[in-house]
């Protein structure tokens, strides 16, 4: 029996997807729904049908799901952030485990057995050390910021959220009173036209600094001094004010131009012992406190000694390798934005880390230049973005041979893609470790060893 459009059926979750929604088994049809828990039993109103799957809305809980808590958040529902505020962590742990789990032995063929318990986030709430917030007309007429609902550019305001560092809920307030005084306008993505369009916010809970960066369609802002001083004046943890320029009609939030209106333009945190200066386009790990739990098993698997060579790709402002330079002969950093590689010498300068070298360049590029210089790294550690490595990338860095690759990824099904490709390329999983970096939200990081097979 097929299931019909608007009309309420009753069924039980069984699953979730990797964005978090409920999965429902519906007159033997796949339905979707979001802020359901496993095991909630349910009146559900189909909204949408497609060909072999449906989406629906939780009308009524009848029976509610064990692992079901009472959401803490107004918006959590709306935002597409906490998909998962509406159930107790354990359960959470549970099916990010799983999550991997499925992945890496469905996709990449890999066997199970060496998949490891998932190591939780010390916090769960407040842990965001950056956000980006879209600004937007609230209902009102007045600007506002807020997150973008799911799958669409509709922006959702907001005052306060629990994932994020508590200078950045304290900082909306005094932006939005100058956006709104100053007169301001607000960018249009559709004409590309207007001015403001993110609040761009970072923070170092061990300095206790704030980076506030006004992303904007413009060299120039209303009243810059004005920004600047009701800023200084509501947050004293303040430490740069910067404007970033993207003119481009872009999904892209930031452009490559930034000027400082207050302070150097960068902020410093602490990670395993050394100190990071944090520039607003330099990758950085969004929660500190896991981080260092993900860089130590990183360390561990990497098993490093004093002769070896370690090469780390896509390295960001170089702290994962940086945190491990002290136990290797030389340390070879990778990255191809800029702004990220200038902090990582700049950081290997701080920490008086004389043993490493910066690339500015594509993955690839450099893996290629470093192959033609000859250089065979004993160890390389890979973390790209989400979409993973390129296939012509895992081909050159197997043909370096490292004895040993850690594979750092924050996506259970493009990290199982490339791990069989590295199998295939004579190499073997001997490790992978479930790390929670990202809590109450679907992403889920993983850390893999894999070691060079003899004689391949």
């Amino acid at each position: 029996m097929e299931i019909e459009k608007n009309k309420i059926y009753i069924s039980e979750a069984v699953d979730y997807t990797s964005e978090g929604n409920g999965v429902f088994k519906i007159n033997g049809m796949t339905v979707f729904v979001p802020n359901a828990a496993v095991g909630d039993k349910a009146e559900i109103k189909i909204v949408k049908v497609g060909k072999n799957y449906a989406f629906g809305r939780l009308e009524r809980l009848i029976c509610p799901s064990p692992d079901r808590i009472e959401t803490d958040c107004a918006i959590s529902c709306k935002c597409g952030g906490c998909v998962f505020r509406h159930i107790r962590y354990s359960a959470e742990l549970k099916f990010k485990k799983k999550r991997v789990y499925d992945a890496l032995t469905r996709i990449g063929g890999i066997d199970g057995s060496i998949i490891g318990d998932i190591v939780p986030s010390p916090l769960y709430n407040a842990y965001r050390n950056k956000a980006q917030l879209p600004v937007t007309i609230g209902s009102d007429g007045k600007i506002r910021v807020g997150f973008f609902a799911p799958r669409s550019h509709r922006v959702i305001p907001f005052d306060y959220c629990s994932l994020q560092a508590a200078p950045f809920n304290r900082a909306i307030k005094p932006f939005l009173e100058w956006a709104n005084t100053s007169f301001e306008s607000v960018y249009d993505p559709i004409n590309n036209c207007g001015v403001l369009r993110h609040l761009y916010l970072r923070y170092s809970y061990k300095t206790n600094e704030l980076m506030v960066c006004i992303v904007a369609n413009s060299d120039k802002l209303k009243n810059e001094e004005g920004l600047v001083e009701i800023l200084k004046n509501e947050l004293p943890e303040l430490k740069t004010v910067i404007l970033n320029t993207n003119k481009e009609k872009t999904n892209v939030i930031t452009g490559k131009k930034c000027r400082n209106l207050y302070g150097n333009g960068y902020i410093t945190d602490e990670l395993c012992g050394l100190k990071f200066r944090i520039s607003p386009l330099s990758f950085y790990q969004v929660n500190r406190d896991a981080a260092e739990k993900l860089y130590e098993i990183a360390a561990d698997f990497a098993n490093l000694k004093s002769n070896e060579t370690l090469i780390d790709m896509y390295c960001g402002t170089g702290t994962i390798g940086l945190s491990m330079a002290s136990k290797v002969k030389n340390l070879i950093g990778i990255e191809i934005i800029p702004q990220a590689i200038d902090d990582a010498r700049k950081n290997a300068e701080i920490n008086r880390v004389k043993n490493s070298r910066f690339i500015c360049s594509d993955a690839l590029e450099a893996a290629k230049i470093l192959c033609d210089e000859g250089v065979r790294p004993d160890c390389i550690i890979l973390d790209p973005p989400r979409k993973g490595c390129d296939s012509e990338l895992i081909s050159v860095v197997s043909k370096m041979s490292p004895d040993r690759i850690i594979y750092v990824s924050c996506d259970p099904a493009t990290l199982a893609r490339d791990l069989s490709c590295f199998v295939k390329n004579g190499y073997s999983v001997k490790k992978a470790l479930p790390v929670d970096m990202f809590p109450r939200t679907a992403h889920v990081e993983t850390v893999c060893l894999m070691s060079r097979v003899e004689g391949k």
